[in-house]
This record gives structure tokens, sequence and C-alpha cells, in this order.
């Protein structure tokens, strides 16, 4: 079935919330339109009518575009989808005037992230809760 992505399409809290608890152990439900009325952008992944692909796009108002929540559904990696979620993701970014594009991940994605172009830097997290 092909394979349909779309920026800033309208999705459900439960389309959601069903795709992160497949690929996201622990995952708890949760309401999305806060996190979307922040968001610059965000690229749905569609196979017919299932959610299988999510990536968010945070910014700082300014220059700075932050990947979030890149997600796949299990039955569908390791196909080019998660590239292809970041690659829209960066072409909404640049279209909507952001400059450089940030995103942070553990060590196992490093050559995920490496293959869609990024390039690792020194950065810092805390963890507040």
């Amino acid at each position: 079935m092909p394979m349909t992505l779309r920026v800033r399409a309208d999705v459900t809290d439960k389309e959601l919330n069903g795709l992160f608890a497949a690929s996201w152990p622990g995952h708890r439900a949760r309401t999305w339109a806060p996190v979307h009325a922040r968001s610059l952008a965000w690229i749905t992944a569609r196979s017919g009518r299932d959610l299988v692909g999510y990536i968010n796009v945070a910014t700082d108002g300014g220059m700075h575009a932050f990947l979030l929540d890149t997600t796949v559904h299990p039955a569908h990696r390791r196909r080019g989808l998660g590239r292809r979620l970041v690659r829209e993701a960066s072409a909404a970014a640049g279209a909507a005037g952001a400059s450089w594009l940030h995103v942070d991940y553990e060590p196992h994605l490093d050559a995920f992230y490496r293959g869609c172009g990024f390039t690792p830097t020194a950065a810092g997290v805390v963890r507040l809760r």
C-alpha cells in the first residue's frame, strides 16, 4: 500500500497514542493538542488510513527548530520511512525560516541520524522529573 506523508495533517489523540503505544514501551496516553499548538510543524505518515509514522518539529520562534518524537510503527521500520519523515520535517522547518535543525538522540540512533545528515555536537541535558 502506498505511503502518504502530510505536514500538519489532522490526526487524533487515539491515533497518536496507538502509534506511540505500539512503538514505545511504557507510553502513557496524552492529549496532543497542546503539543501541536506549540509546534512549527508535524508530519504524519499513513499507509492507507493507518497512522504508521510521526515526527514533531518544535521551534524557538526564530532560527532554531528541534526534532521530537520521531516514531515509526514497528511493522514499518527498516524501509526508509524514518528518513523520509526527517527529510519532510527538515523541509518544513527550512520553509518556515529556521536556519538550524537540532535533534537529541540516544547513542544507538547515531547511525540513523548521521544518515539523515546530522553532525553530532556536544550538548547537555538535565532530567527535571
